[in-house]
């Protein structure tokens, strides 16, 4: 989908063409938003798992965080680098069942309510996460440090 989104609008893919990747190559949700998510609506189960992530990154700072890392690059453990791209807009697909999680279309009606952003020439989405591309590659752990 990523390389045929680019090709529609006119712009280089950061993701090659016939990968199977979704728009971009990782994404990445910090736990502020997990828990902004959670504050604004504390009757929803707004279980990670309902965005595959690729990264979850504990951080303190409260509210949407990601919505100011866009063109950052951030450094995990040792060697990992990675661009933030793009804020991650969000569809129905949060909402489906998954394993013990029921269906619950609050889920995205809460970012529509709280976190929809401005896509220049594209109109607003609801977004949570980011999405990153990875000019340094490397392992990462669970713990790493990771550095803005």
């Amino acid at each position: 989908m990523g390389a045929a989104l680019f090709a529609a609008l006119g712009a280089p893919s950061p993701v090659p063409s016939g990968s199977f990747l979704d728009v971009f190559p990782v994404s990445v949700m910090t736990t502020s938003t997990l828990a902004r998510l959670n504050e604004l609506a504390p009757n929803i189960r707004f279980d990670e798992r309902r965005f595959r992530m690729n990264v979850i990154i504990k951080t303190h700072q409260p509210g949407f965080v990601e919505n100011d890392w866009v063109g950052l690059e951030l450094a995990l453990g040792g060697s990992v680098r990675l661009n933030v791209a793009l804020l991650d807009p969000r569809c129905v697909m949060t909402t489906l069942a998954q394993e013990d999680l029921p269906q619950d279309t609050e889920v995205l009606r809460t970012l529509v309510r709280y976190n929809r952003v401005q896509f220049p020439g594209l109109g607003q989405f609801p977004c949570a996460g980011a999405y990153a591309v990875v000019p340094n590659q490397g392992s990462v752990q669970v713990g790493d440090p990771v550095l803005n």
